[in-house]
């Protein structure tokens, strides 16, 4: 009965019957045992599933000049009928909101390596070095954003628990989907963005996630979190998604921190809070517009470890119709559903929040620049 009404579902596009929390096997049960696994080579291959799922690899950057900026790859394939690839990018103007440029294009002819670690398609390469700590990045699909960038990991990659994944399903020897993440916390980057009207140097810190929604992304999560906090010494992420009532509302956080050469902390023993809201008269969602996040737990070597980020999010860069900006395919995944509409609200500011890191009995405090997402899907 229950692949009944999953079956149902997945066809129908419809919202899934409320199973309970007992049909999450959350990565948090993993990271009890085991806060986090430190990534290899392996770590960081395509799955490239047949079913239904949307695998992307997202870069994000915030550059010695102020400017923050992304680029990203997403496959995309509906219950294994059809598969499709789109590459998204986009430079953030401080100026204020609609000043951006965002581009996003589907690919033709994509591919894998050998080693599953590097995408290529028409006018597009995405690859991995032999050693694992260095992406090249070359997309020449629009001309009004021409990337040639190159992301060095600096410190040891992560994800929670021994895989990084959450399944789904009420029998967890046989999961009917899937969440998983992967991260660099931090890294370098240099090379240019190149638009119509201006080349971007993009020289500074850069964050990289690998991540797999094995399943529709509305029954995966109703709604999620994201933090990216670069200051001087650290570097501070954090991505947090609440599923829909079909799985309880179970709330699953992975986060970490990082430091030049060392990943100081990463597990799922943290917490991420809405201070304030104020409701979107547009999405009618509740916009955030003060955030507190809280990564608490034990260093390597089993030290106490907690930071903390608190404050106003001012306001905000953008507010991001997703079912305006992804792929058909991806439309249809979520399409004909009651209640979903995708919305991101996008915060970028520079040294307004504070990073408080209380580390073997040391306390210290720096200012850092923020790239902060809250998105509302169902």
């Amino acid at each position: 009965m229950n692949w009944l009404k999953k079956t149902l579902a997945d066809v129908a596009g419809t919202q899934e019957p409320e199973y309970g929390p007992s049909a999450i096997q959350a990565v948090t049960k993993q990271a009890e045992l085991q806060p986090y696994t430190e990534l290899s080579v392996d770590h960081l291959k395509w799955l490239a599933m047949e079913s239904t799922c949307v695998e992307t690899q997202v870069f994000y950057f915030m550059t010695d000049e102020g400017v923050t900026c992304m680029a990203q790859i997403i496959y995309s394939n509906v219950m294994g009928v059809r598969t499709t690839c789109q590459f998204n990018s986009k430079i953030f103007d401080h100026d204020g909101p609609g000043k951006h440029q965002w581009c996003s294009e589907p690919l033709q002819n994509h591919g894998f390596d050998e080693r599953k670690t590097g995408f290529f398609a028409d006018n597009v390469d995405v690859s991995l070095s032999e050693d694992g700590t260095t992406y090249t990045i070359k997309a020449a699909v629009n001309d009004d954003n021409i990337c040639n960038i190159t992301v060095k990991r600096t410190a040891p990659g992560f994800a929670a628990g021994t895989n990084g994944t959450s399944f789904y399903g009420t029998d967890p020897q046989h999961p009917w989907g899937s969440m998983r993440h992967a991260f660099w916390p931090m890294a370098t980057v240099s090379g240019t963005m190149q638009t119509k009207k201006k080349t971007y140097n993009v020289n500074g810190r850069a964050v990289y996630i690998m991540a797999l929604q094995g399943m529709k992304p509305h029954h995966a999560a109703a709604s999620w979190n994201f933090v990216n906090l670069q200051t001087p010494t650290y570097s501070a992420v954090m991505m947090e998604f609440t599923t829909p009532p079909s799985y309880g509302k179970t709330v699953v956080n992975v986060g970490g921190i990082a430091k030049e050469g060392q990943l100081l902390y990463a597990g799922c023993s943290n917490t991420v809070k809405h201070l304030a809201v104020v409701k979107d008269p547009v999405s009618e969602w509740p916009e955030p517009k003060a955030l507190l996040c809280n990564w608490t737990g034990k260093t390597k070597d089993g030290q106490p470890f907690e930071a903390e980020m608190m404050g106003d999010l001012g306001e905000r860069a953008d507010r991001v119709d997703v079912l305006a900006h992804v792929p058909t395919i991806i439309k249809n995944l979520i399409g004909g559903v009651v209640g979903t509409k995708p919305i991101i609200f996008q915060y970028v500011s520079s040294d307004q929040m504070t990073l408080k890191v209380k580390e073997s009995g040391n306390e210290t405090s720096e200012k850092g620049k923020l790239f902060c997402e809250a998105t509302f899907i169902c």
